[in-house]
């Protein structure tokens, strides 16, 4: 680390680290923000590849979904959208199998 502080100490990079194009992106901008007509493309199954090897020929085991989570992110108004769709789903399902289980006794 001293390596480090002594190129920044140096007069000829002394600008690196004032300069705001060289320093690092903040989590929260890292995402690209996608809106809520695009947000089936993180469960669809149209979207869904399943990787055997990497670009290299490496073996690898993961879906393009999880590439898109760690490039995308659902917007702050579509997430709390989403969730709210989510728990409303799960009260309708609820709803639904204590209808059946009436029905059938």
């Amino acid at each position: 680390m001293s390596s480090q502080e002594e190129i920044l100490s140096d007069g000829r990079f002394s600008c690196v680290a004032r300069d705001p194009r060289f320093w690092e992106m903040p989590e929260k901008e890292r995402k690209v923000k996608i809106d809520k007509r695009f947000r089936a493309m993180f469960h669809d199954k149209k979207f869904k590849l399943r990787y055997t090897v990497d670009k290299r020929g490496r073996p690898v085991n993961y879906t393009s979904t999880e590439n898109l989570r760690k490039f995308y992110a659902l917007s702050e108004s579509d997430s709390d959208l989403s969730e709210s769709d989510g728990k409303e789903l799960t009260v309708k399902k609820k709803k639904k199998k204590k209808g059946k289980g009436e029905a059938d006794s």
